[in-house]
């Protein structure tokens, strides 16, 4: 396992250099880069910033040597070449491509992810700023799902063929036949006032007359009956129908996984064995089939959690006015904020890799008899 382990952490050096390249390479021919949006704004070709889902408003004012060059600006002749190279110079574009690469690479192994460019915010604190939302979509969104489609997909495994199993099986593919958005939709038009009933707020993790802080046991704000009885009701009545809308689809691919996976264990001998030897049904199921069942389900759960906390549905995040990581990410690709598109790129792929290798350990775990030193 120790020499596993290693391959799998060595490989993680070219796996993640070959992303950044890739994705650096493709940057260099998209169109539309900070330079030439900035342009374009101040020619008065659009408001580039302001229109990305009202983001502008925190967006760095330019320098006084830039603002100084911008009075020079000459009409339909274009702005001055100095201009431009001043630009240039204050993005790191006057450098060739492979040392602005290098250079990048060698602040991100040092984690110095640098700071956006239209923000006035290092990129370290503008993903936390916007963590807790991601982390309250993912991990709710991944329990409810375990918690949910794992009983369902036992159930349906014991009463396979039952009518049961055949109106759930319905019900789920209808589920996950339904676009998360469309369904976001339909609970926005039902229960947070669209046309039928106000029950469910629109917006934010909180109300605006409370902070999260009043959970916090190290803040000066912090009292232990005003969490519990308003802040973590108030919490849950928030993230209600996003997580609902961001779990429908989630439901038919586990529990099926779940009901498949106890079907195979089911047919074979040692079951056959358990029952012959006057154990009960609950016994053998629970004794004996769900361990061995359940290895594929429960050791890929942290992949499950980093794909939903990371891929977090940005029009979920829009309709609700949820301000996360996919959110972040679609605008900062917009805007070619390049420090945040290749931090979080960085930061996310690091660890998207390594969690594959901690899933690979919970295997080990859940079932010791697997060996990965014989996969060679």
């Amino acid at each position: 396992m120790g020499a596993y382990l290693l391959r799998r952490l060595l490989l993680v050096i070219p796996t993640l250099l070959g992303i950044m390249v890739l994705n650096f390479a493709l940057t260099q021919f998209v169109p539309g880069g900070p330079i030439e949006q900035i342009i374009a704004e101040m020619e008065g070709r659009g408001d580039v910033f302001g229109a990305i889902s009202g983001g502008g408003g925190d967006a760095q004012a330019p320098s006084a040597e830039a603002m100084a060059l911008d009075s020079k600006y000459i009409g339909a002749r274009g702005l001055p070449p100095q201009f431009i190279e001043q630009l240039e110079r204050e993005f790191g574009f006057d450098k060739p491509p492979f040392e602005r690469f290098t250079m990048m690479m060698w602040n991100y192994l040092r984690f110095d992810f640098g700071r956006s460019w239209f923000r006035s915010i290092t990129v370290v604190d503008l993903i936390a700023e916007k963590l807790p939302v991601s982390i309250t979509l993912g991990l709710w969104t991944t329990l409810l799902a375990y918690l949910v489609s794992i009983p369902l997909g036992i159930r349906k495994a014991v009463r396979d063929g039952s009518r049961f199993d055949t109106w759930t099986s319905g019900a789920i593919i209808l589920g996950y036949a339904i676009p998360g958005f469309l369904f976001a939709i339909l609970l926005i038009v039902l229960f947070a006032g669209g046309s039928y009933w106000r029950i469910f707020p629109l917006r934010g993790l909180l109300s605006s007359d409370l902070s999260g802080a009043m959970c916090a046991p190290w803040s000066d704000a912090f009292t232990l009956r005003t969490c519990v009885t308003r802040v973590i009701p108030d919490y849950l009545w928030h993230i209600a129908l996003p997580i609902l809308a961001l779990s429908i689809s989630g439901f038919a691919t586990l529990t099926l996984l779940t009901k498949n996976s106890f079907l195979d264990e089911i047919r074979k001998q040692y079951v056959m064995t358990a029952r012959a030897k006057g154990l009960t049904e609950r016994r053998v199921l629970y004794g004996h089939v769900f361990r061995n069942a359940m290895l594929i389900v429960i050791s890929g759960f942290p992949a499950v959690f980093i794909s939903v906390f990371f891929g977090g549905s940005l029009i979920i995040e829009t309709l609700f006015s949820l301000d996360g990581l996919g959110r972040l990410g679609f605008e900062a690709a917009v805007a070619r904020d390049y420090p945040v598109v290749f931090g979080t790129l960085y930061a996310f792929s690091l660890l998207g890799l390594v969690i594959g290798i901690v899933s690979d350990m919970t295997y080990v775990l859940i079932d010791p008899r697997i060996d990965f030193e014989s996969r060679g």
